[in-house]
């Protein structure tokens, strides 16, 4: 492989075997996918009489920031910017978790649909968390 066609000739090119984008292949970007759909679900649902579309927007930037970030830092040539970009996604979670704090506190969610959030949150973050360890050890 030439190194004008790969910029960092010790690495592969991240395309899993199923010829698609590795970053697809990661449990916790699929958890994630699924997290920032659900948040999307929940706000499309909001129990509010207000348009607190700030807030929405925010709430959904946060999550879908999530997978975003995990796809971004896949796509980096270098262990330590891959664990820079979950370091990202986990800052992404805990703002959508504070968001979903706040949605609670003012009953516009439930809090079944809380707590569902919220453990989806904790697995994702205990993911993040073994990803992110994996590559700096």
């Amino acid at each position: 492989m030439s190194t004008l066609n790969n910029p960092n000739p010790n690495n592969k090119f991240e395309i899993s075997q199923n010829n698609k984008f590795s970053f697809k292949d990661l449990i916790v970007w699929q958890m994630s996918i699924k997290f920032a759909n659900d948040i999307i679900d929940i706000t499309e649902n909001l129990n509010t009489t207000k348009h607190h579309f700030r807030l929405i927007e925010q709430m959904e930037s946060a999550a879908t920031s999530i997978p975003m970030n995990i796809a971004e830092g896949k796509g980096r040539y270098s262990k330590k910017e891959f664990s820079h970009f979950l370091m990202i996604a986990r800052g992404s979670l805990y703002e959508t978790l504070t968001l979903l704090e706040i949605f609670k506190f003012r009953s516009w969610i439930s809090i079944n649909d809380y707590n569902k959030l919220e453990d989806q949150a904790n697995e994702i973050a205990i993911k993040l968390n073994s990803l992110n360890k994996s590559l700096i050890s």
